[in-house]
């Protein structure tokens, strides 16, 4: 049979376009369909515009920050307008690119939906295309509230184009999301209560890194509730009651939540061409990246696996190569890294001290400090760090830390991680001084032992619904 492409991708976002346009590279005839933006989520409503607001959060407090070093600098005013306006400025800049980068190699771009009609048959928009093999890269979205007056509250996406600031906000969810954007309200000016299902915020995450942000965030003036949820909202004019399942109530001018993400599958046409789902309406995918039909692929987060722009980003690119290039990549997908860009910041690489315990005794080392700025500027903000060694074998199981340039130092160490770095490889490593890093190769004293199976998890306020479990685990939930 004669098919209109070799390889056809649905979702124009980091999974899909690094796939179409490495199978390009290799000689495939290649096509590919977004409808709403290219870049996806990451670009347009996630990892770039939300850094680029955490970046303009911080700048705040440094008029306070800066008299402990002698500088008298008054404090400003914060334009949202011309932050959201520059922000919308670069994003069209990074759609360009990677409209661009597609052109240049070769693949047939279509601005439209689309949807199987059968196994290799493709409605597009108004077009019917064939393709040999054909990869699904729709990525994921906000998981919608449904408690009473969910219909005065925003998703994630919206947040991106608020036409003005909000002075009064409540956020629900204590995953990447839901931290960062506290962080990035509370930064510009907002008062902000964050509510969380758990007791602490980042669950899944070190239970000491956990209560070092909790710990952080308090004290930068967040009011966190934890243990509890929204049982309902009120519109009283412009402005919003909460009610939580504790009985508290808090008056705000907006009610963010962020409770998850679920896979974009819905009106892909999936069952026409007998492509399985799991419970949660993720695409299910063997190790290879194949569905249930073997010329059918899918990658990033409409897998609903480790949901990280860098990790789809991968996955595409390999799956290009093993279908039309000289064979599969190999990315390291045991031991990979990933930052929360909340204030202060928290990154993590391997297992939790939790974890670690499970396979076996394991030494905590950790350290808390107040870092060498803040000693001037009087800021009550401190950092912790802490590795997880494997008591056997001596091997570094986990590196986690909060605190300043905490994804940069981090990044560095995921590749010791991942080269199966032991404690007397960082023990005997030198470092930079005087520097933050530096602590993670000066760390000689074991702090504890972990052994044993880990403490019973935290009870959720109230059982979470189905599609809320698998975004959950997946590292996003409330």
């Amino acid at each position: 049979m004669t098919f209109d492409f070799d390889l056809f991708v649905i979702g124009g976002g980091s999974a899909g376009v690094r796939c179409a346009r490495i199978a390009a590279g290799h000689g495939a005839r290649v096509g590919i369909a977004e409808a709403r933006f290219w870049g996806g989520t990451c670009v347009n409503v996630g990892c770039v515009p939300k850094k680029l607001m955490v970046m303009a959060s911080e700048y705040g407090a440094m008029p306070d920050d800066a008299r402990g070093f002698g500088w008298t600098i008054a404090p400003g005013t914060h334009d949202w307008r011309t932050l959201i306006a520059n922000k919308d400025a670069e994003i069209a800049r990074l759609n360009g690119i990677y409209r661009r980068l597609l052109d240049g190699a070769g693949a047939t771009v279509f601005e439209a939906r689309a949807q199987f009609l059968d196994p290799h048959t493709l409605l597009v928009g108004d077009r019917r295309v064939s393709a040999a093999r054909i990869v699904i890269a729709t990525g994921g979205r906000p998981l919608p509230p449904d408690f009473p007056g969910a219909e005065h509250c925003i998703v994630s996406d919206d947040a991106f184009f608020l036409p003005e600031r909000p002075q009064r906000v409540v956020v629900f969810g204590g995953g990447y999301i839901g931290v960062e954007f506290a962080g990035i309200f509370a930064g510009l000016g907002s008062e902000v209560h964050l509510v969380t299902r758990r007791a602490l915020p980042l669950r899944g995450f070190d239970e000491d890194l956990r209560t070092a942000l909790a710990e952080a965030m308090t004290a930068q003036g967040l009011h966190l509730h934890g243990g509890t949820e929204i049982r309902a909202v009120a519109a009283e004019g412009a402005a919003r009651r909460v009610t939580l399942a504790d009985g508290t109530q808090i008056a705000a001018d907006l009610v963010f939540v962020a409770i998850g993400r679920v896979p974009n599958t819905e009106g892909l046409g999936l069952d026409a061409a007998g492509v399985a789902t799991d419970g949660f309406g993720a695409v299910t995918v063997d190790a290879a990246q194949r569905t249930s039909v073997p010329h059918v692929y899918a990658i990033g987060d409409v897998t609903n696996r480790i949901n990280l722009t860098p990790v789809a980003t991968a996955e595409g690119h390999a799956l290009a190569d093993a279908l039309f290039g000289p064979g599969p990549r190999v990315w390291a997908l045991d031991r990979v890294a990933t930052a929360v860009f909340s204030s202060p910041p928290v990154a993590t690489v391997g297992l939790t001290e939790q974890e670690a315990a499970l396979r076996g005794p394991a030494e905590i080392y950790l350290t808390r400090f107040t870092p060498m700025r803040h000693a001037l500027t009087g800021r009550k903000r401190r950092s912790l760090m802490k590795l997880v060694v494997d008591q056997a074998t001596q091997v570094v199981l986990g590196a986690h830390m909060v605190g300043e340039d905490a994804p940069e130092i981090v990044q560095g160490l995921s590749i010791a991680l991942n080269c199966g770095a032991t404690k007397a490889d960082f023990d005997r490593t030198v470092g930079i001084h005087p520097t933050a890093a530096e602590e993670f190769v000066t760390l000689r004293t074991r702090t504890r032992m972990a052994e044993g199976p880990t403490p019973q998890p935290e009870p959720d306020a109230q059982p979470l619904g189905a599609a809320e479990i698998g975004a959950a685990e997946a590292g996003v939930g409330a």
